[in-house]
């Protein structure tokens, strides 16, 4: 299947679930290709034919994105390895999840959440194992008693307890015995970083570095359509910089995103002497930026403009 054809159809089941999706960029290298947001739920999508061509950079720039934008990054692809993506299994891509188109549709169109994930050796799935100890307990079984009945070591039943996962075969093998309910689904929604962002880095310093002086937090960004994301209080303003040739064509995608993630949009430019608003976008003059005296000037400016 063709990229584009595999994006049409994430966005199709993004719009099937009830999902405002922002509008594609073109522009690479990029770290992801589309946000989607309903509710409390946003997304931060790479959309890839092979979720294994997904590098270990462009990971930690999406993970760095969602993190910023308090949403969660999510891989669509189609295959891992030599073989294509199991429906309703969940992979793993520098502690991202990737998934099926089909997966998506079954988590977020039909409400059924994944419950088996790809780990070398197989497919697995995690056991609730409070639930576990509680029937075995009850039933009077020793954790050598079910390992027996299980043909592993009671060893391996102390860890399915403390949340070690098991193959799918023995964790049916388990529901049968205790006729009940044991496998978790996989909450595609929680996610934790892996990757570590030292506050120099976090920081920017850099051309917008004066905008920290004024109590502002700067995400200086790599493969976006945006250089930064600021934060103030409880705003945060997606920003793109530069000249007016390279930045001010992106001013209507920034608000594009901005509409779905519910936050402001804002293009500096360094050529540029006034301010004006393009869509939800308000293009301002870097000087002009160097006189604000607070970050509560710069969110009445936007909302005014």
């Amino acid at each position: 299947m063709s990229q584009d054809r595999l994006l049409q159809m994430v966005v199709s089941v993004l719009l099937m679930a009830g999902f405002r999706v922002t509008e594609r960029f073109s522009l690479r290298p990029r770290s992801f290709d589309l946000i989607a947001g309903k509710k409390e739920i946003l997304l931060v999508i790479k959309v890839v034919s092979h979720i294994d061509s997904v590098s270990e950079e462009a990971a930690r720039d999406l993970d760095h994105i969602a993190l910023s934008l308090r949403g969660s990054p999510l891989i669509i692809g189609e295959r891992a390895r030599d073989a294509e993506l199991e429906r309703s299994a969940v992979y793993v891509r520098y502690g991202i999840y990737a998934i099926s188109v089909a997966t998506l549709y079954d988590a977020f169109v039909e409400d059924n959440p994944p419950l088996v994930y790809a780990s070398p050796g197989g497919l697995y799935v995690n056991i609730n194992g409070e639930v576990l100890r509680e029937q075995r307990e009850k039933r009077n079984l020793s954790l050598g008693d079910l390992g027996n009945l299980l043909g592993v070591s009671r060893r391996t039943i102390s860890k399915y307890e403390s949340g070690m996962g098991t193959t799918l075969d023995i964790a049916l093998r388990i529901e049968e015995i205790f006729d009940a309910a044991l496998v978790q689904s996989i909450e595609l929604l929680r996610h934790e970083s892996q990757f570590a962002y030292p506050p120099g880095e976090e920081g920017g310093g850099g051309p917008m570095g004066f905008l920290e002086r004024i109590g502002m937090k700067l995400h200086t960004m790599r493969r976006a359509p945006f250089q930064a994301l600021i934060e103030f209080s409880d705003h945060t303003i997606i920003t793109g910089y530069g000249t007016t040739h390279k930045v001010a064509r992106r001013a209507a995608l920034i608000g594009n995103i901005s509409q779905v993630t519910g936050t402001h949009a804002m293009c500096v430019l360094t050529d540029y002497t006034k301010q004006k608003k393009i869509g939800s976008t308000l293009v301002i003059g870097e000087e002009r930026l160097h006189g604000l005296a607070d970050g509560e000037e710069l969110i009445e400016m936007i909302d005014k403009s």
